[in-house]
């Protein structure tokens, strides 16, 4: 997921794609355990991801703050 994309999101969409992301984190691990990984590349994938929206949502905490 682009910034620009996580950008057009509402708090409430932000917060259910953070715990969409954590969840496919997780199946991923389960399936690295089991050897069913098929792209190894895609947990770091998923973990930018997470942080890109982490990082919206604090800016937006932050500028409701200032404002």
């Amino acid at each position: 997921m682009k910034a620009s994309e996580i950008k057009k999101l509402s708090d409430d969409q932000i917060e259910a794609e953070i715990k969409q992301t954590r969840r496919q984190i997780y199946d991923l691990r389960s399936q690295a355990v089991t050897e069913q990984l098929e792209n190894p590349g895609q947990k770091s994938v998923l973990r930018r991801d997470v942080a890109r929206l982490l990082t919206e949502k604090r800016q937006r905490e932050l500028a409701a703050k200032g404002a």
